[in-house]
């Protein structure tokens, strides 16, 4: 998890804080020590440690803080404004032309992930934006490129505009002049890579640039390689000139540095981050200073995860299985079919990871969790259509047929067999008015606000219970 090492230091250093109750001008000096050696071993850049915890120290110290009666929150209140602040402050978008195609141009150092992360991005404007983005392979040296760039446009559905092996300036004229008599509104060109930095790689890009006139020009850098991506985005700014970065693989990167020295280095926002490995929009996030300042500090991030399930959950199945919730009528095979839609979201850790307080220990455990939901669709695959919609069929020869199909033990069958009761059962009370009721609901009486008396004194509502 990004940040993983970071967070858990700065934990520590805000729980010893709370502890003190009143704060002196030491506490919150040896506080600000905690900290400068908490983002140095973050891999964040030593100009940019001493110019935030200078920042942080200067606001701590002032009186509203040591005379108030929370300081250490106080004090965790302004090191998550500085976070945010280091990060960007405001959520940066993409620039859009009022005149169609908008030209997205990828840069980056071979490896950083811009043909994966391209079609990422290509797949969340087609789906979150409802746009139609069309991909153009400028990528003419490294081996295969032009065809992952094809697998991967094809599994976000997003054309894929190529003329093998030739010249790069060329292919992104042509590119865009097929956007334009195909009618699609974006173009995102993705272009080649080098080892390091070097003047036939930046001539080329330049001459791309003045070529098709990008709208953005977006850096795409491993967050893995951290203080080598902010000197990589340093060296792209100062030499092509960039509008934006896009941050990969920062859920593989403990440590985040790269995340909070970017902005500071280059003056240049973070506008996504790639997560996971899968060639969809549950892999690519916008990325928000604020929630991220939050997910730091341990606060969590609610909407993060709460956009992500809307963006994943089918309303239409969602209404569906309602209804069958409704009337006791669901299956197995709708049971899979909600374990599938959550899986979509990404890892369970990473779902964890925005909800407030979650620590480390328990992040191992959802990687256990994760294994358990392998299992549940590999038993519900091996049974029947008849005991998917009929569980009561399972006996003990089904049973053994089922566990040898699936790989796991009748152990694994009876206790999933025995969850999918219990969620039966519950599902039935709710519906069915029993013993649980429906929310704001006495069993057989009337619903809170019918219940509802006016006070004698005019003021508000009574309820009697």
């Amino acid at each position: 998890m990004a940040f993983e090492g970071l967070q858990e230091k700065l934990s520590s250093v805000f729980k010893k804080l709370r502890s003190r109750g009143r704060l002196t001008e030491n506490d919150i000096k040896a506080a600000m020590r905690e900290v400068r050696l908490a983002l140095l071993e973050a891999d964040v850049g030593m100009k940019i440690v001493k110019d935030f915890t200078e920042k942080v120290s200067a606001r701590a110290l002032g009186a509203d803080v040591l005379e108030s009666l929370t300081p250490a929150q106080q004090v965790i209140k302004i090191v998550n404004e500085e976070l945010t602040a280091l990060m960007g402050g405001e959520t940066a978008r993409l620039n859009f032309s009022s005149k169609p195609p908008t030209v997205i141009m990828l840069v980056g150092l071979q490896g950083a992930g811009k043909t994966t992360n391209g079609a990422k991005l290509a797949g969340y404007i087609k789906k979150t934006l409802g746009m139609r983005p069309l991909l153009v392979a400028c990528d003419v040296y490294r081996p295969a490129a032009i065809n992952q760039l094809k697998v991967v446009g094809g599994q976000v559905g997003v054309p894929v505009f190529e003329m093998g092996q030739g010249d790069p300036v060329e292919i992104a004229k042509k590119g865009m002049q097929h956007a334009a008599d195909h009618g699609h509104d974006v173009v995102i060109i993705d272009t080649a890579g080098r080892l390091h930095i070097d003047e036939t790689l930046m001539d080329e890009l330049r001459r791309i640039k003045s070529t098709v006139n990008p709208h953005e020009i977006m850096l795409v850098v491993d967050a893995m390689t951290g203080q080598d991506a902010v000197n990589a985005a340093s060296a792209f700014n100062d030499t092509l000139g960039i509008d934006s970065v896009f941050m990969a693989k920062l859920d593989s990167d403990a440590r985040g540095g790269a995340a909070l020295s970017v902005k500071a280095s280059t003056g240049k926002p973070i506008k996504f981050i790639g997560i996971g490995e899968k060639i969809d929009v549950s892999a690519i996030e916008p990325f928000y200073p604020d929630r991220m300042a939050s997910r730091i500090l341990g606060m969590g991030d609610m909407l993060s995860l709460i956009e992500k399930a809307q963006a994943t959950f089918d309303e239409k199945k969602a209404a569906e299985l309602e209804q069958k919730l409704k009337k006791n009528q669901m299956s197995l095979d709708d049971f899979l079919t909600q374990l599938r839609e959550l899986k979509k979201m990404g890892s369970l850790s990473s779902m964890l990871g925005m909800l407030p307080g979650v620590n480390k220990k328990q992040l191992e455990d959802a990687k256990i969790e994760e294994s358990q939901l392998v299992r549940t669709e590999a038993i519900i695959l091996s049974m029947t259509k008849k005991e998917r919609d009929n569980p009561k069929l399972i006996n003990f020869s089904r049973k053994k047929r089922i566990a040898a199909g699936s790989g796991t033990t009748l152990e694994d069958i009876n206790k999933l067999l025995k969850q999918f009761e219990m969620m039966q059962e519950m599902s039935k009370k709710v519906a069915g008015g029993g013993k649980m009721g429906m929310p704001g609901k006495r069993p057989g009486g009337k619903g809170l606000a019918a219940r509802a008396e006016k006070r004698k004194d005019g003021k508000g509502f009574r309820y009697p219970f």
